[in-house]
């Protein structure tokens, strides 16, 4: 709710004793990085799955593309960004964005060790102030079930995702037509296909995505959708059919180097698990995708933070 007099989001009156919670500064996002990084590898360790790689905090580049990408929220939706502080110290944060009629929760996190104290659930709270009057909202939730009941509390729809993963077989990649290397005049094709699949353009956002990511489109009368990947899988992927989606994940793969992977696939999106498993990738689960007001977006392979 909006404190009528301030017309500041009103801080919930269950904040822990000794915690306040205030809007994120720059100077905080370096530590709310660091406070990402400790949470989610937790995450990650409890729900590795047997036989898995131990899993490693972020390097540097990736701690560095973070901070970039969240000072890009400071400066385009501060009123979405909050931090819980207490005895000086950083303890939690919440960083979100709006879209056009879009709200999207980029990453929330509370330090290991305090979590289940009523602290995640005041932050939330705050940073869901910044969705008052949008038509629909998206997230995408680790395996932390403490993080996903509070999700579904606040009246999203959870579904499953998959993460394919391994080194692509080459003998499998089709020859791909009508892909090409995308430009930023570009965008604006980009943008209509956003908003055909999941209500909302990336805008800006892609100026970031092509900044960090080698980017593909299709741009035909059969159909049009465009991919950003790097050395690490693919990023985003969006199309107006499942065709051209198909056609994109394929170009996209054959790229791969080494250990690739396609992360936030949902059961919407059946044919990025045929193309997936064909190329040889193995699967499994790995969080979910929230939505409210919405259907899980088709065909559409989500961003972590930018979804």
């Amino acid at each position: 709710m909006t404190n009528p007099t301030t017309g500041q989001p009103a801080i919930p009156a269950d904040v822990p004793a000794g915690v306040m919670i205030r809007p994120m500064t720059p100077a905080d996002v370096p530590a709310a990085e660091h406070l990402s990084a400790e949470a989610f590898l937790e995450v990650a360790r409890a729900h590795a799955p047997r036989g898995a790689a131990e899993p490693r905090l972020r390097s540097r580049a990736r701690a560095d593309l973070w901070v970039t990408r969240t000072l890009r929220f400071l400066e385009s939706d501060a009123a979405g960004c909050w931090v819980a502080e207490g005895g000086g110290e950083l303890l939690g944060f919440a960083t979100s964005y709006r879209r056009d009629t879009t709200w999207f929760l980029a990453t929330y996190a509370v330090r290991p060790g305090i979590q289940g104290r009523g602290l995640g659930k005041a932050l939330l709270a705050t940073a869901l102030d910044h969705s008052r009057g949008a038509l629909r909202g998206m997230l995408s939730s680790s395996d932390d079930p403490r993080a996903f009941r509070r999700y579904r509390l606040a009246g999203f729809d959870l579904h499953p995702q998959m993460f394919l993963s391994g080194e692509v077989d080459r003998s499998a990649v089709p020859f791909v037509e009508r892909v090409r290397e995308a430009t930023r005049g570009d965008i604006d094709l980009m943008n209509s296909v956003d908003r055909a699949t999941r209500g909302a353009a990336h805008g800006s956002d892609h100026e970031f995505l092509f900044a960090h990511h080698r980017a593909i489109v299709v741009d035909h009368r059969t159909g049009e959708g465009y991919a950003y990947f790097d050395d690490r899988g693919v990023a985003l992927l969006a199309a107006s059919n499942r065709r051209t989606a198909t056609s994109l994940l394929w170009a996209a793969l054959a790229e791969a180097e080494g250990e690739t992977s396609v992360p936030h696939v949902t059961a919407a999106n059946q044919w990025a698990i045929d193309v997936g498993l064909a190329a040889g990738l193995s699967l499994r689960t790995q969080g979910y995708l929230g939505v409210r007001g919405m259907k899980p977006p088709t065909p559409y392979i989500h961003h972590g933070s930018l979804l």
